[in-house]
């Protein structure tokens, strides 16, 4: 079965960084785009950034310029570095990968950018 697992989050203090990863299994990683999302308290669940097969990216507004995705298809692994941190990127971040006919979602990993 699909299974992601993240790991990497904590707490850090406002201009720091830290990378996630998300360790994928039970289904053919390289042939998958991966996604990061975030959720803050009271909020939705908000789409972060994305690796496509071809290993293009893309990003929300927010973070571009300072989050980076990669993938390592040898390891089944999708990463996310995450420099000059802001208060307001505290959140629960979520490993994402979409396989016909449904969404599939690890259990998160804490972010939490102290000021």
């Amino acid at each position: 079965q699909v299974q992601l697992v993240e790991s990497g989050g904590g707490l850090v203090q406002a201009g720091g960084s830290l990378r996630l990863s998300c360790a994928a299994s039970g289904f053919t990683f390289s042939n998958y785009a991966m996604n990061w999302y975030r959720q803050a308290p009271g909020k939705q669940r908000d789409l972060v950034a994305t690796v496509r097969t071809d290993s293009t990216t893309s990003y929300v507004d927010s973070v571009k310029g300072r989050f980076t995705i990669s993938r390592d298809n040898g390891k089944n692994t999708v990463y996310l570095q995450m420099n000059s941190l802001e208060p307001e990127d505290s959140a629960v971040y979520y490993c994402n990968c979409y396989r016909t006919p449904r969404n599939y979602w690890g259990q998160g990993t804490q972010v939490t950018v102290s000021s």
